[in-house]
């Protein structure tokens, strides 16, 4: 099947509507603080194009409304266009502020998958991809997007329990569904893992002010199983690696603009990572983004 080591673009969070008070562009009409997070966007959409890799994983959370306006999803699909024109493979998670909560209706990322965009791939549930889902790459990749805790809990029966009880047992159910999926692993192949959520000894930024739904928390010992060659996460601003100098690395690539002042001292990345079976490196690429400047006047 070719080459063994890949190269691989992380990134997640984009939150591209977050920001819309303030000035706005006279050209374009966009909030001038939309367009912070849509340079963003296009410094990362531009290093996949000319790094020529060999596939983009976008962890989660296109925007921060869950209805987002026409305007914003115009932005958001032109970037994404761009991958597809390119031919670059691109699988975009479906995070906490992509889904609705309402039964039936369509995440904000469904248009991808309705028009059936080439070189794309939306991710709304969990999933084992193998070769021939990921235009035949050598490679396997576990996806586990935002799961409502009251869906799961439905599907489990679980309704009434004690809250307690019931996350230990959704948490329980998750981490079966991934062991399940280790054990049936290709050994030859690569794996990556890419969840959209929270794992045990993270640190949380302050997107505790923009979160949606409550956190089902996966365990550090199962992110960090050796039979995984990288860990692609969203859903925690902070850039982080929750595995640092062992295998495998375990990443939030974090928020790719600060949201507000509590961001402010956050330098913002994505991540390029080089993955093959056994060992991968990977490099934080920095974001030159708005400078925040922090300070407290006396009065």
């Amino acid at each position: 099947m070719g080459k063994k080591t890949l190269k691989i673009l992380h990134f997640a969070d984009a939150h591209i509507d977050i920001a819309q008070q303030g000035r706005h562009d006279p050209e374009t009409g966009l909030p001038l603080r939309v367009i912070d997070f849509l340079k963003a966007l296009d410094t990362i959409v531009d290093a996949a194009i000319s790094e020529k890799v060999d596939l983009v994983i976008f962890a989660g959370d296109a925007y921060k409304d869950r209805q987002p306006s026409p305007t914003y999803q115009r932005e958001w699909g032109r970037r994404i266009m761009r991958l597809a024109t390119a031919k670059i493979p691109t699988l975009l998670l479906v995070g906490n502020h992509d889904l609705s909560p309402a039964s039936g209706r369509a995440h904000t990322l469904q248009e991808f998958d309705t028009l059936e965009v080439p070189y794309v791939r939306v991710l709304g549930k969990p999933e084992f991809l193998k070769p021939a889902d990921l235009w035949n790459l050598p490679l396997q990749v576990l996806a586990l997007p935002w799961v409502f805790r009251s869906g799961l809990m439905a599907s489990l029966g679980l309704e009434g329990e004690e809250a307690e009880k019931v996350d230990q047992k959704l948490e329980t159910r998750l981490t079966e569904i991934l062991q399940n999926w280790m054990d049936e692993l290709d050994p030859t192949l690569p794996t990556i893992l890419t969840a959209h959520g929270s794992v045990q000894g993270a640190v949380y930024g302050n997107e505790r002010t923009v979160m949606l739904g409550k956190d089902i928390v996966l365990a550090g010992g199962l992110v960090k199983d050796p039979r995984l060659d990288y860990v692609a996460l969203g859903h925690i601003h902070k850039h982080q690696d929750l595995n640092p100098g062992a295998h495998p690395p375990v990443v939030y690539s974090g928020s790719i603009e600060r949201v507000d002042f509590g961001e402010a001292s956050d330098d913002k990345y994505y991540i390029i990572a080089r993955v093959s079976k056994g060992k991968t490196t990977y490099e934080a690429r920095k974001i030159e983004g708005r400078r925040f400047i922090d300070k407290i006047i006396k009065v």
